[in-house]
């Protein structure tokens, strides 16, 4: 996994090439308490990884997840799904 931030001179992050590999936590968005309400990350591993498991919950749950990107990125659940219809996203194995 890499160590780098996702952002270089507070720019954005580049979407057009995730890091599949980078380190990344999931969260569920608290109610009242914001994107990461609680600092309760689920899971831990490598954004591929992640993003596979947000998919792989019922659609109706996916709007309950964030996923915090190594650095300061955060992927909301539009973002996930925009992830996982990446034309590079993973195979499953091919990311950690």
């Amino acid at each position: 996994m890499t160590d780098h931030p996702t952002t270089f001179k507070a720019e954005p992050a580049d979407l057009e090439d995730p890091d599949w590999d980078d380190r990344a936590t999931l969260y569920k968005i608290d109610e009242g308490q914001g994107l990461l309400g609680g600092f309760d990350g689920l899971r831990r591993g490598t954004l591929g990884e992640l993003v596979r498991f947000v998919m792989t919950l019922p659609e109706s749950d996916r709007h309950e997840y964030a996923i915090q990107e190594s650095g300061d990125k955060r992927f909301g659940p539009a973002e996930i799904a925009a992830l996982a219809a990446h034309e590079n996203f993973p195979a499953e194995g091919d990311d950690a």
